[in-house]
């Protein structure tokens, strides 16, 4: 079962339990109170009680929803540009939505509900014994890499100054590298 719905210039197609994003809407939309969350489409354009059977209602026919929270979209950037004018705007715009869940649709006199949420189960709350135990050891793997280490690997003593050969630019002479800058290597003696 499912039906075709007009909110905010654009067409949904819903079925019961379906959570869809439409755009922004308050909540008092329909013939609700302000402090409700429920919503009815009023614009219900065909319905399909079974597969493959599709039509306008013939009476009147209602898709009531819950809000389940309002946010914004993803960014899209808008670039204006107007060659050989030196022209260039970037804009960024994110649309902001409401999004539902479709709870019943009622079409000549059938309902059809969708079945009630299972209540989220709250994670345990860790003690603070928990709490701390966890950040020992975390500072415990911290402190086992030595600076030492890190000097020889990286060209970083343990004070976190940089030795005189990357300072300026330049390997290890153990390494083999090339001197890209500061002094020059010393020049090669001569076979005899």
């Amino acid at each position: 079962m499912y039906a075709v719905i007009r909110s905010g210039g654009k067409q949904y197609r819903v079925a019961p339990g379906d959570i869809i994003r439409v755009e922004k809407l308050t909540p008092a939309i329909g013939k609700h109170d302000r402090n409700s969350k429920d919503i009815e489409f009023p614009e219900v354009l065909a319905v399909s009680r079974s597969e493959g059977q599709i039509g306008r209602p013939q009476d009147q026919a209602r898709v009531l929803g819950r809000v389940l929270g309002q946010g914004r979209a993803d960014k899209i950037l808008v670039f204006h540009f107007k060659r050989k004018k030196q022209y260039k705007r970037l804009r960024g715009h994110r649309q902001p939505f409401t999004a539902v869940r479709i709870t019943e649709i009622s079409v000549d006199g059938e309902t059809f509900t969708a079945p009630d949420l299972a209540a989220r189960e709250a994670k345990p709350v860790p003690t603070k014994a928990a709490e701390t135990e966890t950040a020992v050891a975390s500072e415990a793997s911290k402190k086992k890499t030595a600076p030492k280490a890190k000097a020889q690997a990286g060209g970083t003593t343990g004070a976190g100054k940089k030795t005189a050969a990357t300072r300026h630019g330049g390997g290890s002479k153990l390494s083999g590298t090339k001197s890209k800058g500061g002094t020059p290597p010393a020049p090669k003696k001569p076979k005899k």
